[in-house]
């Protein structure tokens, strides 16, 4: 089964190992430091959910699945829509194309803001699907909210200028949009472990353009 305890575990494991090489390997490029470590952060968000998964499936305390949980959906909805943005007006050295991200990261902030507060004022929860985790947070409008949330993570991507991130932001789009229309209930679970996949490509694209020795 590919969306499983066992998916995410060595999922989060390679993406993670991934965005560990990258960092290693930008030395005379610390601007893209940034963005090199975003695999990292993704894949261990996908062994949080391991966790998660382990404690619904009785492999582990449910209070440990609780926690999981939390730790699941605060990086996933609130902050996710705002770090996306925010990594790539850090690693951007151009003023204009800086500029060009900035309503995406007030957009990001507004809508990890309103998931915020619907998740401390509701009562999160999780259920197995087939091959997924649904996750509920008691979200009134919540297609709207899916859809700000898609402009927030994958819009900066095309504003750029790179044309590596504009393919990366593209890909991710129409993936994120199908996932949306295929399974809307296992959205958040579905589209994170699509998202820390690719973005290993990322981090291998700027470990290949990093200096393959370190300044003496």
């Amino acid at each position: 089964m590919c969306f499983s305890p066992t998916g995410d575990l060595v999922g989060g494991v390679v993406v993670a190992a991934i965005g560990i090489d990258a960092c290693r390997h930008l030395k005379g490029r610390s601007g893209n430091l940034a963005l090199a470590a975003l695999p990292l952060v993704l894949g261990l968000h996908q062994v949080d959910e391991a966790f998660v998964w382990w404690g619904l499936q009785g492999h582990a305390p449910r209070s440990v699945g609780v926690v999981a949980m939390w730790i699941y959906l605060v990086f996933a909805l609130v902050v996710l829509p705002i770090l996306v943005p925010t990594l790539l007006i850090v690693f951007e050295h151009v003023a204009r194309r800086r500029w060009r991200c900035v309503p995406f990261l007030a957009l990001g902030t507004f809508v990890a803001a309103v998931l915020l507060e619907a998740m401390l004022a509701g009562h999160p929860a999780v259920r197995l699907g087939a091959y997924h985790l649904s996750y509920s947070v008691g979200l009134r409008h919540g297609v709207v909210f899916i859809g700000l949330y898609i402009v927030a993570t994958c819009g900066p991507f095309f504003v750029s200028g790179r044309r590596p991130l504009v393919w990366f932001g593209a890909v991710n789009l129409v993936a994120v949009v199908a996932l949306a229309l295929l399974c809307a209930s296992g959205f958040t679970s579905l589209w994170c472990f699509y998202a820390a996949l690719v973005s290993g490509a990322i981090a291998l694209h700027l470990r290949r353009r990093a200096p393959q020795h370190a300044p003496s």
